[in-house]
């Protein structure tokens, strides 16, 4: 079947969306996570798993109250989305929004709208209880094509301001040196206060991409190189990535509207970073759209940036991303918002 609801372990109930090209497996229980992204015609899973593994909700209890170290201990690997906080926990009218979001952690319900043999498509929908919002995503396997579309709504009786963005991470085999990295990104503005553990980039400055001194981060660094990167894609002329391994010759590459999600947060974790949760053991990188920066939490965002979202009441947000995979050991020259690929 193209649409399927599965359990993986002994209790996590996750959804299956398939057609000949893909499967991708998404965690109902667990923020609706993009656990798999396969391609199918080298059996290729691009979405990084975790050292410590997938963990199953409400199976032993949370060991920590921080919610950050909450999150990295449910954190299996694969793809997120963020809303409506990123990065560090604050407190936000009268509560604490979580490390990287509600969104993130909570059970999702679904829909299934096709399961055809060529397309499969699904609507996912979840609403928070810290904060007053719906969030809904739209599913859809074409072809070598992933399609995405969300919403958000605001049900309050007053304005609400919020953070969204999609955090994949990518992880071997497919990610490896025989990466590079193409992007419609003109510029990087590393983040003011990731010192990291090995973290070649000087804090608070921005760079012509994909340049900082002898740096180049169109380059993914072997998992020898031991390193750890937080920065952000800005300036974007049309808002796409893609990620190449040239000796395989498959890529997987992302487009969206840049007027939703007008930065990309850029984060390697290259065996770089001792103590939990890393340990120096986890070889991983995620270019992530974003609506904001920096990825410190809201509150910390509308102190130093101002490029949080505001939605008034009743108001929407919506917006789109074209994920598609490719076959070459070139690179991207450019990719369309419809997710066209023009290889170099």
């Amino acid at each position: 079947m193209p649409v399927t609801e599965i359990t993986l372990g002994r209790t996590i109930r996750a959804l299956q969306l398939e057609n000949e090209r893909l499967t991708t497996t998404v965690l109902l229980d667990k923020g609706a996570d993009i656990y798999e992204l396969i391609y199918k015609p080298h059996s290729l899973d691009v979405m990084w798993k975790s050292p410590w593994g997938l963990k199953e909700p409400g199976v032993g209890p949370s060991t920590d109250f921080n919610s950050e170290a909450v999150w990295l201990e449910h954190y299996a690997g694969g793809w997120q989305e963020l809303f409506p906080n990123g990065g560090t926990s604050c407190h936000y009218k009268g509560v604490q929004l979580s490390f990287h979001g509600e969104a993130s952690v909570i059970p999702w319900e679904y829909e299934i709208l096709n399961s055809g043999p060529d397309t499969a498509s699904v609507r996912l929908h979840a609403r928070l209880r810290r904060s007053p919002f719906t969030i809904e995503r739209w599913m859809r396997l074409e072809g070598d094509r992933l399609s995405i579309q969300g919403k958000v709504t605001n049900h309050a009786g007053e304005p609400m301001d919020y953070m969204w963005s999609h955090h994949p991470a990518f992880g071997a085999p497919f990610l490896s040196a025989a990466c590079r990295i193409d992007t419609g990104a003109r510029h990087f503005r590393t983040d003011d206060s990731y010192v990291g553990f090995n973290n070649p980039l000087t804090l608070d400055t921005t760079y012509d991409w994909p340049l900082a001194g002898d740096y180049d981060l169109s380059r993914v660094p072997g998992p020898e190189s031991n390193c750890d990167v937080m920065t952000y894609l800005t300036d974007f002329e049309s808002a796409w990535y893609a990620i190449t391994n040239t000796e395989m010759g498959v890529g997987v590459g992302m487009a969206w509207p840049k007027e939703m999600f007008p930065y990309a947060w850029f984060w390697q974790e290259l065996n770089g970073s001792s103590g939990f949760p890393f340990y120096k053991n986890s070889y991983v990188m995620a270019i992530e759209p974003a609506s904001s920066i920096p990825g410190g939490g809201l509150v910390n965002v509308m102190e130093k940036t101002g490029t949080h979202r505001t939605l008034q009441p009743g108001e929407s947000a919506e917006t789109t991303l074209q994920v598609v995979f490719y076959e070459s050991k070139s690179g991207v020259e450019h990719i369309a918002p419809d997710g066209t690929v023009t290889l170099r």
